[in-house]
C-alpha cells in the first residue's frame, strides 16, 4: 500500500530541510493521544543514523526502530527496521514552490503483518493518516511560518 499526502508552507527549503533534520522536530508535529518517547537521539538526523523510540497510542507502547537513508536538502527516508509494520518505508520529500514556498511531500510505503493484533494495530494506524498528517501539515505551518 503507497499513501501520499502533500502540503505547502511559507517557508523556504532550507528553513523546512533544518526543521526536519532534527529528530525532536517528530515529537512536535505529532497529535495527540499519540506520544513519542525518543531513546538516545540524534542532535540532527544523517545518513544511516538509526532512532529508535516508542510511540504510545495512549497506554499501549509501540516500539520501533527507523535507519534513516537518502538524506539531503530536499529530504530523507524513514525505513522500518524493527516496528508494527511488515514493511514502511516513508519518503519525506521537500520541494521549492519559490523563494518564499516550499511543499512537503510525505509518501508512505507500507504492508501489514500476518499476525492479527499487529495486522489489527497497523490498520488503525493507516486508518488515521489523513488525520495524522493533516496534523503535522497543521503543526509545521504553526512552527515555520
Amino acid at each position: 500500500m503507497i499513501y501520499c499526502h502533500s502540503f505547502r508552507v511559507l517557508a523556504s527549503l532550507a528553513r523546512v530541510s533544518e526543521f526536519h533534520s532534527h529528530a525532536a522536530s517528530m515529537a512536535a508535529i505529532t497529535p495527540p493521544p499519540i506520544f513519542i518517547q525518543m531513546k538516545h537521539p540524534p542532535n540532527t538526523i544523517i545518513e544511516e543514523d538509526e532512532m529508535k523510540f516508542t510511540m504510545w497510542l495512549g497506554p499501549f507502547p509501540i516500539h520501533w526502530l527507523a535507519h534513516i537513508e537518502s538524506v539531503s536538502d530536499f529530504g530523507f527516508t524513514d525505513r522500518q527496521l524493527r516496528g508494527p509494520f511488515a514493511e514502511w518505508s516513508h519518503r519525506h520529500i521537500f520541494a521549492v514552490v519559490d523563494e518564499r514556498t516550499t511543499e512537503v511531500v510525505d509518501e508512505i510505503t507500507l504492508n501489514l503483518r500476518s499476525d492479527p493484533f499487529w495486522w489489527l494495530v497497523g490498520k488503525g494506524m493507516q486508518i488515521g493518516f489523513p488525520l495524522l498528517f493533516a496534523y503535522r501539515a497543521c503543526r509545521t505551518r504553526r512552527i515555520l511560518q
